[in-house]
């Protein structure tokens, strides 16, 4: 007997989209994005998940996982991604591998909502209606002009809380752009990011400087692998500054390791790259048992749905790029109004239909 909910196909596909602008932060430069996507199809349905990741992953995923999943029963992601995990073993299961089950994961979640015909957040089971948004962006290549644009734009016109910037490429101007970034946006919270490009010492300076502008977020002051010297942090920088690190956490274990050394007063996570949907819904799990609250990290589409299920999620990054990059790629792309972003309760799954027309120019 035939089952209908098989998958019968599993396809990835790799866009390189450039930048509108060259951006940069402490630990980096780029002038394009490159996003995977996958498809999964069952019942006449397809399930939409991607990764913001490497071109290879398309091959990744159609030489390694497409044949685990293909011939599975669409509803058993449990036993999918226990699957994959296990396949990639010899080849490291973080890194490009982690980010590559994250996508295949989320499209199966995406196509279990389809076929059930309902909103993935409702199948989860929702906890909140609407997830608070940060906007992001604020590069180091961008001049104060610039910067102080983007920011007061998310504040005024998206009416986000708070706002992010870069730090780190030169850290003896970092100063005069923190007040810049403060004068533009008034009294909304403001946010910055080194991406682990300073010392320990040197990190403990800028908290005191940015404490004098107000800022309540000090993300990745040291690299995220030092957990002593984000534990450092938290307890020696201005109250109420939080430290928040974990956007590179590949599984459960790492983020169990930043919780349990204290690292962190709010953990981050992606579900682009921890595992999928799957993969968040488990690392919320761990911050309700460790009391910590979980921010979102980039892909506010991918994170819509599953947001509204985790119990301690504080707020999703709005990010510049994948913000721009979504609504170009995906019918249905999660847009900020009065500082949140919600789910289309009204449309199955993720609610994303892929504009493959529009796509194919970006195709890798």
């Amino acid at each position: 007997m035939q089952n209908e909910t098989a998958v019968t196909r599993l396809v990835a596909s790799a866009y390189t989209i450039p930048t509108d602008a060259p951006e940069a932060d402490g630990t980096l430069a780029w002038d394009e994005t490159t996003i995977v996507v996958v498809q999964a199809e069952a019942g006449g349905r397809t399930g939409i998940g991607y990764t913001y990741s490497d071109k290879s992953n398309a091959g990744l995923i159609g030489d390694k996982l497409a044949p685990l999943i293909v011939g599975r029963d669409a509803y058993d992601i449990g036993g999918a991604l226990l699957s994959m995990q296990r396949h990639v073993r010899n080849l490291g299961r973080s890194g490009l591998a982690a980010t590559a089950i994250s996508a295949v994961d989320a499209a199966l979640w995406d196509l279990k909502a389809k076929l059930l015909d309902v909103p993935l957040a409702k199948l989860i089971g929702m906890v909140r209606t609407a997830v608070p948004v940060y906007g992001s962006g604020g590069f180091t290549s961008y001049s104060n002009e610039t910067l102080q644009a983007q920011l007061a734009c998310w504040v005024e016109r998206e009416g986000c809380r708070w706002v992010k910037m870069k730090v780190g490429s030169d850290p003896d101007v970092d100063p005069e752009r923190v007040a810049a970034a403060r004068s533009a946006i008034g009294l909304a919270g403001l946010f910055v990011d080194a991406n682990g490009a300073f010392s320990r010492k040197r990190a403990l300076t800028f908290a005191d400087i940015c404490a004098d502008f107000g800022v309540c977020w000090f993300e990745e002051p040291v690299s995220s692998d030092d957990i002593r010297g984000l534990r450092l942090l938290r307890d020696r920088v201005p109250a109420p500054m939080e430290i928040a690190a974990g956007e590179y956490a590949y599984s459960l274990d790492d983020v169990r390791r930043t919780l349990e050394s204290g690292a962190v007063d709010v953990q981050q996570v992606d579900a682009s790259r921890c595992g999928g949907i799957s993969g968040f819904l488990a690392a919320g799990q761990l911050c309700e048992a460790y009391h910590t609250d979980l921010s979102a990290h980039c892909a506010p589409s991918l994170h819509v749905h599953v947001a509204c299920a985790v119990p301690r999620f504080r707020h999703q990054e709005y990010f510049h790029d994948h913000v721009r990059i979504e609504q170009m790629l995906f019918d249905g792309a999660a847009r900020a109004r009065d500082g949140v972003i919600a789910p289309d309760l009204s449309r199955p799954g993720l609610g994303l239909e892929f504009k493959q027309a529009d796509a194919a120019r970006y195709a890798t």
